[in-house]
């Protein structure tokens, strides 16, 4: 009995988990202790007249995986750990070069 309450608990994390947003961007600063500031460029056609825009959103993200200025990197939606800061760093997918 007890087995079948874990393995539902399991499920509820996993799938409370798959519910975070993620995104992918370029880490602009490092210049915090624990925290880096990472840059998502979106391009999408205008609405109306078809040209292309460029918009840049930036995120501020616990920095655990010792990520420096110019990586591509993974980030992923957390609950608050700062006053700004409510992203953490999941991987490094490239380092700068």
């Amino acid at each position: 009995m007890m087995a079948d309450e874990t393995s539902s608990e399991t499920a509820e994390s996993t799938a409370e988990r798959a519910r975070r947003k993620g995104r992918q961007g370029v880490v602009t600063s490092d210049k915090m202790v624990k925290t880096v500031t990472v840059s998502i460029v979106r391009r999408f056609a205008h609405p109306r007249y078809g040209k292309q825009v460029t918009r840049t959103s930036t995120y501020k993200a616990r920095n655990d995986m010792d990520a420096k200025a110019g990586d591509t990197v993974r980030i992923m939606e957390t609950r608050p750990l700062a006053k700004t800061v409510r992203w953490r760093v999941v991987e490094i997918v490239e380092r700068a070069k």
